[in-house]
């Protein structure tokens, strides 16, 4: 055998991640966290967007988060394959937060059979798994528990779509052949989201009141299992939540029912009990608005102590109760139980209704959404003061590297996945005061083909067969 020519080898092991089951590059700091400032001179001052958030002891790299997204995909209520791909490949590119989409803490609380559960133990390794991954990347991720209320057991979207495109006019309700349970959808009152396509639904009993906080609260324990680093209540877009606060669901004469304090009284009431097991970070999402100003009239109308429909006055009264409770984060969307809904979607056309909840409620953190989807937008969002992070949905799925993409273009410097580190030698120049470019750290500009200008050779020549 030749001996080596090198003077001295390399002594030191590949570094992987200490514990996980298999070898995986060990990062050196959070994937969308700020480089150090003393060697990266852009991040002495760095966009609001790139600012750490610490909530009861978990850091948030940065306030760009991942709102939860129904991708209906589970087996049973477990994750699967697609779910590992779907949230760990957000983790691999600088989230400040990722979030397990709405997750059902009983059976008949499922949107569609597909959805995501955690109403039993054999549940809880298909989400470890993927949350172990995102911990070894130093990522935070977090839960959505959820009950679909009135608007449950229905089909996919898309087979909802390729049925209606097929000429089916019936209803969206899941038979019990296919999964579904048509006749176990529970609601406040019995009134159906849709006749004729929606499931007509059994008014909540007491007994079942009772029995789904002793869900959510089991759910809880199950995420202490699985070590989520925060759990969001679910309380928007017409799921069961929402349908008990808003009058136009809610027609009870029991302690949920009737007056704001009635209907607000079981979204507190799990609250309450979550934040009791919890003492991790605890969001809550709602929907801010019915958007049914222009359907009928005024939220409150003038003389009256009666409430027309669910909008930004009750949401504020709600929301500062459930900070004095200890929620954390409200996650402020809008919409979702009222099909007269008049929405006019334009970019950061919520944002108004979280600016709202910013400026009036006390001692909470505030997350605005709602075609969020340039980096400046989403900066100005949080340095103008209209809230305190950004939940991104649609985007993330159109364009995942929009955290790092937003580091480049705001003129900061975050840490890639060290796997990645070749494709973003133009976020990590060094630069010395002057802003001249300098060697990234240990990849020059032109390795990483940064800084190099296309070739252009001879044009192709055609194949004989294009005319």
């Amino acid at each position: 055998m030749t001996k080596s020519s090198v003077s001295e080898l390399f002594p030191y092991p590949a570094k992987g991640v200490e514990g996980y089951p298999t070898f995986l590059p060990y990062q050196p700091q959070s994937i969308g966290s700020l480089l150090d400032e003393k060697e990266y001179k852009q991040n002495v001052n760095p966009p609001k967007l790139f600012e750490p958030i610490e909530i009861r002891g978990v850091t948030f790299p940065n306030r760009a988060w991942v709102a939860p997204m129904c991708q209906y995909s589970a087996d049973d209520g477990k994750l699967t394959d697609h779910h590992f791909i779907h949230l760990g490949a957000m983790a691999q590119r600088g989230w400040g937060s990722i979030m397990v989409e709405a997750t059902a803490v009983v059976p008949e609380g499922r949107i569609t059979p597909q959805d995501t559960g955690l109403w039993e133990d054999a549940q809880i390794e298909s989400y470890k798994r993927v949350v172990d991954y995102v911990h070894a990347l130093k990522g935070v991720i977090g839960i959505q528990l959820a009950h679909a209320g009135r608007k449950a057991s229905t089909a996919t979207p898309w087979d909802s779509r390729q049925a209606l495109e097929g000429g089916w006019q019936g209803s969206t309700v899941v038979s019990e052949e296919n999964g579904g349970w048509p006749n176990n959808v529970v609601g406040p009152s019995p009134i159906s989201f849709l006749e004729g396509k929606y499931a007509d639904p059994v008014e909540a009993s007491g007994e079942y009141i009772q029995n789904l906080k002793k869900a959510f609260a089991a759910a809880t324990e199950r995420c202490k299992t699985i070590g989520f680093d925060f759990i969001e209540i679910h309380g928007a877009h017409g799921y069961l939540l929402h349908e008990f606060v808003d009058p136009l669901s809610n027609t009870r004469t029991d302690q949920y029912g009737g007056s704001l304090d009635n209907r607000i009284r079981l979204p507190l009431e799990i609250a309450e009990i979550i934040r009791e097991k919890w003492d991790k970070p605890l969001f809550y999402r709602l929907s801010a608005t019915d958007w049914l100003d222009d359907v009928l009239g005024p939220e409150k109308g003038k003389n009256t102590d009666k409430w027309a429909w669910w909008g930004i006055e009750q949401t504020t009264i709600l929301t500062q109760k459930l900070a004095d409770l200890g929620v954390d984060v409200i996650d402020v969307s809008s919409g979702g139980n009222d099909l007269r809904q008049k929405v006019q979607p334009a970019p950061s056309y919520q944002l108004p209704l979280a600016d709202h909840i910013k400026q009036n409620v006390k001692n909470i953190i505030v997350g605005a959404v709602g075609i969020i989807t340039t980096p400046t937008q989403a900066n100005d969002i949080i340095e103008d003061d209209k809230a305190d992070v950004v939940f991104l949905a649609r985007q993330v799925l159109r364009d995942i590297d929009f955290p790092l993409e937003a580091a480049l273009e705001l003129g900061v410097a975050v840490a890639p996945a060290v796997q990645f580190d070749r494709a973003w030698g133009r976020m990590l120049v060094k630069r010395k005061n002057d802003d001249t470019p300098q060697q990234k750290h240990g990849v020059t500009e032109v390795q990483g083909e940064e800084g190099l200008k296309p070739k252009r050779g001879p044009p192709p020549e055609l194949h004989s067969s294009i005319p």
